[in-house]
């Protein structure tokens, strides 16, 4: 076998990551910078330099979906 071949290795990822801290990232809307905190509780939308903003839990975001209401649409466009 010649030393200079190596074998190929690929790694596939079963699953997404787990989610197990919080994560921030800024973004922009209209111009004005936000920042996006996720954690396992559920997301964080702030005006960048301000300490109030719109908090919503995953759990309250699934029951907003209405995934709990027979028949119900299966996209929000479909709304």
């Amino acid at each position: 076998m010649n030393s200079r071949l190596r074998p190929v290795y690929y790694f596939v990822h079963p699953m997404a990551t787990k989610l197990d801290k919080t994560i921030r990232r800024e973004i922009e809307i209209d111009g004005e910078p936000y920042t996006i905190a996720i954690s396992p509780d559920g997301f964080r939308l702030t005006k960048k330099r301000f300490r109030s903003g719109v908090a919503l839990s995953w759990k309250s975001l699934w029951a907003r979906r209405g995934h709990d209401t027979p028949g119900s649409p299966e996209t929000p466009e479909e709304r």
